[in-house]
């Protein structure tokens, strides 16, 4: 990303007179002064607000795409999913991503009658594409930080007549681009590491095809899923320092999985560690390798014992903050061992950090 775009993504208000604040205003209305016809200026709360634009600005810059916000990463995907899809259509979703996707399309989306198949990360490009209206990635996988190759997928799905929509939430456009690997649409939750401080829900989807940005406004326009002022507000002031924060993150967990992976008795997945099944196509197709590490313990018991022995270790759901945290997946029915542990690796000082959690996985695994 260029300097320029740095720049703008941080401050897009290039039309400050004297004494107007710094960061953008944040802007409380459900109506506006709507004189006339009521066009060319905002009207109504549900479909205008300047803290929105501000947001949608900086997180266009950053995905150098039209993007469009929504109060929570779900609602962002489900207004991907339901801009895109009718009765009839075939969509094709990964088995091992993010679960709540998987509860959308089979409880709402089979319901409203569109047919929904599966297939696990590592395998998502084998098969065919032909017959699907969308074909749904999520590379590196949540909680299994499988990979699958966007390029490639989004090449062959185009090809038979399908749409690419690429769930980017665990790496943010600073660690890898689907959109530059051709995906159509973009979505991520902006709760994790774009808002950083785990006090916002935001979501939101991007795209480079006009006809579907404004599907997408559209869909949010009625479906009424608009985010909060102030809760775009403070996703503005994350945003600023996301650069700063994610290469910190991706540093220490590079760090922190080489050396938790020394310890006998667990087994460690990162895309940064030459034995991961996809470490070149992580090299080739992403930035960063993330901040998140999977640990897979020989118990469930053993998982928790590390996560409570580590004092710099929040157990708590949700990654990306700027403190560490870590929870054992299985609990919500993730497809992974009872001994699983989904670590999100914070900003503390990667020297306190990185002895804090090689102590706490031995003393689990005592």
């Amino acid at each position: 990303m260029s300097g320029l775009a740095r720049e703008e993504a941080q401050d897009g208000r290039r039309d400050l007179a004297p004494g107007d604040p710094l960061p953008p205003p944040l802007t409380l209305a459900a109506m506006y002064h709507a004189p006339g016809a009521g066009t060319g200026h905002a009207v109504y709360g549900r479909t205008d607000n300047p803290t929105w634009e501000a947001l949608e600005h900086a997180l266009g810059h950053l995905e150098a795409a039209e993007a469009v916000a929504f109060p929570s990463g779900m609602a962002a995907i489900s207004a991907a999913l339901f801009a895109t899809l009718k009765a009839g259509d075939r969509l094709l979703v990964p088995s091992d991503g993010y679960y709540v996707t998987r509860l959308l399309a089979e409880r709402v989306l089979e319901r409203f009658g569109v047919g929904v198949d599966q297939r696990p990360t590592a395998r998502f490009a084998e098969g065919s594409f032909a017959g699907y209206r969308v074909v749904y990635l999520e590379t590196p996988s949540n909680p299994g930080l499988d990979l699958c190759d966007i390029a490639d997928i989004a090449a062959r799905a185009r090809a038979e007549g399908a749409l690419v929509i690429a769930d980017n939430t665990t790496m943010t456009p600073f660690g890898q681009r689907p959109l530059d690997h051709g995906a159509d649409i973009v979505v991520a939750a902006d709760t994790k590491a774009p808002g950083g401080h785990s006090d916002v829900l935001m979501g939101h989807a991007a795209s480079r095809d006009p006809a579907l940005v404004a599907a997408l406004r559209d869909w949010r326009r009625i479906s009424g899923a608009i985010p909060g002022p102030f809760e775009a507000w403070l996703t503005h002031r994350s945003l600023e320092t996301l650069e700063l924060r994610f290469a910190r993150m991706c540093d220490t967990a590079g760090a922190a999985a080489v050396r938790l992976a020394a310890t006998p008795g667990v087994e460690v997945r990162y895309p940064g560690l030459p034995g991961h099944p996809s470490h070149n196509l992580a090299r080739s197709q992403m930035a960063r390798m993330g901040f998140l590490i999977g640990l897979t313990l020989p118990s469930e018991a053993a998982a928790e014992a590390f996560i409570a022995a580590c004092p710099y270790l929040r157990p708590a759901t949700s990654f990306g903050g700027v403190h560490s945290s870590a929870e054992r997946r299985a609990r919500w029915g993730d497809a992974v061992p009872p001994g699983y542990v989904r670590l999100s690796v914070g900003c503390e000082p990667p020297e306190e950090l990185i002895p804090a959690l090689e102590t706490a996985l031995a003393a689990a695994l005592a």
